[in-house]
């Protein structure tokens, strides 16, 4: 299972199912390799740069059809909550993977608090800041930080400074896989 956040710029995508995509900000790909894809991804543009978090999960069993999707997301949304944008059961309007897990985003400002509640008992919860500076349960991240956080169910995160974070709430320990 692959994870594709853009944070800046333009990335170009391509696949042995067809797809030919260009993903930017505000965008999220989700991908199974399942039973094999060939891919390529590149710099959509000759003189911007591009910065993304592309994040492999193995998934929770084998010989799954290898799947393409790409959404927005409600940007506005990420003001306000946590904004699930990947989970196992494709609720919502977050994309469908293979594997327990939820990838969540929020932008919290300065001086405010939004907790995040564990989705899953068993499994831990991966925090990235991806611009700004907050403190999660009670240590303190800067941009491009990350902290992952186990046996908690609540976890405060406090922004200081305006915070854009990522949460992926993933299984601890992974079934053998036949």
């Amino acid at each position: 299972e692959i994870v594709t956040i853009p944070l800046t710029g333009a990335l170009e995508h391509q696949d042995s199912m067809g797809n030919k995509e260009v993903l930017r900000m505000g965008e999220v790909q989700a991908m199974s390799a399942g039973t094999g894809v060939f891919h390529s991804e590149y710099n959509a543009s000759a003189t911007e740069s591009c910065s993304l978090l592309q994040i492999w999960i193995i998934p929770e069993r084998r010989g799954v059809e290898p799947r393409y999707e790409q959404r927005f997301y409600d940007v506005a949304k990420l003001e306000q909550e946590w904004h699930t944008v990947v989970n196992p059961m494709g609720q919502g309007d977050a994309m469908p993977i293979h594997q327990q897990a939820w990838f969540s985003l929020t932008k919290i400002p300065q001086g405010s608090e939004r907790n995040y509640t564990a989705k899953r008992k068993g499994n831990g919860v991966y925090f990235f800041v991806i611009e700004g500076s907050a403190e999660v349960a009670g240590h303190d991240l800067a941009r491009r930080d990350g902290l992952g956080v186990a046996e908690l169910d609540q976890i405060s995160v406090k922004a200081t400074s305006d915070t854009f974070i990522l949460a992926m709430d993933v299984p601890l320990r992974l079934p053998t896989i036949a």
